[in-house]
This record gives C-alpha cells, sequence and structure tokens, in this order.
C-alpha cells in the first residue's frame, strides 16, 4: 500500500499506526499490519546539539539576504588540508585548491558596480556588528543603498562615507536613536577627520532628496525637502533621546519621568524645528533635575549629550519663554513633594 492512500489507524484493528523511518513504512502497533510504505522522509538529515555541529552538518542555507551582495546564494570553498575521507592532500594539491579558490572569489564580482556593493555592504556588516545594531536594521540599510545605487550614480563616493549615511537613514526609519557622529566613529574614522562627519552628512541628505525617502510622510504636500527631514526628525519621539542619556548619566527614574512630561506637554514643531533631538532631551532631563532638586551638572549632561553647555542653556531658555510651567508642592506624609 502506497503514499497515495493515507492512513491515521489500522483498518484491520483500529489501533494506533507506527512509523519505521529507517524503511518508510507505518506499521499497526498491535498486529503488524503495513498499512503505508514508501514514505518520504521531508525531515532533517541529521540532529544537531550545538551550532558548530549544526553548521558542520548543514549543506545549504536556504535563506537569502539583502546584505550580501548576491543575496547570500554563492557557492563556498573551505579551507582545509584533508579531502573528504579525512585523509591529508599532498602539496601539490593544496596550491591547486588555494588557486581555485582565490579566482572563484574573485568570479563572483565581475564588474566595479558589483565590487562598489561588494564594498559598501560589507562596510555597512561591520559598523553594524560593532555598533550592536539589529538585523533588521542591517537589511534595511542594504535596501535603502540597492534603491539608491540603482536610482542614482554612486559611482567616485566615500565607500566609508555612504555606508555611515546609509545606516543613518536606516535608523531615521526604523526609530533607532543613533547620531551620525557615533555610526562615522564606528566606522574607523579617527575623531580628528571631521571632513568625514560632514561628507557622510552631505551623502544622508543626497539621499533623502533624491530617493524622497521621507515624501509619502510628509503631512503637506508642498512642504520641500528640508521641512521633510525636519518633520521625520520630530517624528522620532524625544522618549527614545531622554531614555538614552537617563541610562548613559545613570539619573533617577523619577526626573527620567518628570523629562518626560514635560517634553509631552510642551510638544511644539516650532521648538523642535532646526533643533538636534540631543540638545532637546539634554534641556529636558537638566530641567526636570533642577525641579526635583536632584544636583546634576550641566558639563556631565553635556558630555553624555554631545552638544555643548551653552546649546543646553539656549535649549532650557527656548522652553522657559515659549511654555510656562506650573509647579504644585503637595505634601505627601511629612515630605514635600513636586509635580509639574
Amino acid at each position: 500500500m502506497t503514499t497515495a492512500e493515507y492512513y491515521t489507524e489500522c483498518s484491520e484493528c483500529g489501533a494506533n499506526l507506527i512509523q519505521d523511518p529507517s524503511k518508510g513504512e507505518y506499521i499497526c502497533e498491535r498486529c503488524g499490519c503495513v498499512m503505508m510504505d514508501q514514505i518520504e522522509d521531508l525531515g532533517r538529515e541529521s540532529n544537531a546539539t550545538d551550532f558548530e555541529e549544526k553548521s558542520k552538518n548543514a549543506r545549504a542555507s536556504g535563506s537569502t539576504s539583502l546584505a550580501l551582495h548576491d543575496f547570500g546564494l554563492r557557492t563556498e570553498i573551505a579551507y582545509g588540508s584533508k579531502d573528504y575521507a579525512g585523509k591529508s592532500i599532498d602539496y601539490q594539491m593544496a596550491e591547486t585548491m588555494n588557486s581555485i579558490r582565490k579566482w572563484h572569489i574573485r568570479s563572483r564580482i565581475v564588474s566595479p558596480q558589483e565590487r562598489r556593493l561588494s564594498n559598501v555592504l560589507t562596510k555597512i556588516n561591520e559598523t553594524c556588528a560593532a555598533m550592536s545594531l539589529p538585523k533588521l536594521l542591517v537589511e534595511t540599510s542594504a535596501m535603502l543603498y540597492r534603491n539608491f545605487e540603482s536610482s542614482c550614480e554612486a559611482k567616485g563616493k566615500s565607500i566609508v562615507c555612504m555606508a555611515a549615511a546609509t545606516i543613518f537613514l536606516a535608523c531615521k526609519k526604523c526609530s533607532v536613536v543613533r547620531s551620525l557622529e557615533e555610526i562615522v566613529e564606528a566606522t574607523g574614522v579617527t575623531d580628528q577627520d571631521r571632513s568625514s562627519a560632514k561628507l557622510a552628512s552631505k551623502y544622508y541628505r543626497l539621499m533623502v532628496m533624491e530617493m524622497g525617502v521621507f515624501t509619502e510622510q510628509a503631512q503637506t504636500p508642498a512642504l520641500n525637502v528640508s521641512q521633510q527631514m525636519q518633520t521625520q526628525a520630530v517624528a522620532l519621539a524625544i522618549d527614545h533621546y531622554i531614555s538614552k542619556l537617563a541610562n548613559m548619566a545613570k539619573i533617577d527614574t523619577k526626573v527620567e519621568r518628570l523629562a518626560m512630561d514635560i517634553a509631552h506637554k510642551t510638544d511644539d514643531h516650532m521648538l523642535a524645528d532646526g533643533k538636534a533631538p540631543n540638545g532637546l532631551a539634554a534641556a529636558y532631563i537638566y530641567i526636570a533635575s533642577m525641579l526635583l532638586a536632584v544636583n546634576i551638572l550641566q558639563r556631565d549632561v553635556s558630555s553624555l549629550s554631545g552638544v555643548t553647555e551653552v546649546t543646553i542653556r539656549n535649549r532650557c531658555k527656548d522652553i522657559l519663554t515659549r511654555f510656562k510651567l506650573t509647579v504644585t508642592v503637595r505634601p505627601q506624609h511629612g515630605k514635600t513633594g513636586l509635580a509639574a
């Protein structure tokens, strides 16, 4: 009886069936009648207990990735000095295998465009790994760069700065709080090289203008590209920046909650237009610390947020002049509490 007829129980006695994977048969557990034979085994070839054993037994991944220039479909020639039987190969065969491996790697890239794509995607993977960014952001960065390269000319542009600009744009789309300076620094560029950050910022603006990434998210069709970029920057909630600074400075949770409360009540695009989000977050944290009588120095907040003390004072001045904060003092069990 073949797999054309499928049984869940024995037709003779009605008992359950037992699978024999070595012979591909289903046998009745009571009378021993073979109900089905020639069963195709669609399960795994081997069982692995750890990642190393699984990688050793795997012959194909079956998955693709946008972060690889050939989508991960290539076949790799492994490094080794033994054949399939475990015997050591001689010197001449080892040299032949090394030569074949070298030409195999070269043959994967047949044009300057593929070489540029491979270099940029490699730098994106290295930078995201150094910053411990999620795989979703890596795939998003790769997709954005592929779209940009297909629609615009990427020839002659810096690989490092283009990778940094792409990752920064992906962070904006995925609501991940990372500054462009942090990304450029993670690419391996020294702090003295200020031109790399400016060039990455230029590439970022070029990608936004050429690709129209934020056009669909704009509220008014008449907005220009710079206004759309500012609208997207405001759309990324200030809560992320406040939480990031609070975690880095190890500030009390009550200060963080009050800073978020003030930020929500003073939410105004006129206040945030043209302002760095980390500067506004630093100002909210400083105002909340002053209201709660928590000793936090502007110098400490300035060093963590990446803005100057003058910027923090100016942002505090803008918040306090545009809005009126009412402080209510309420006694709580013999103590004095502050609420904004």
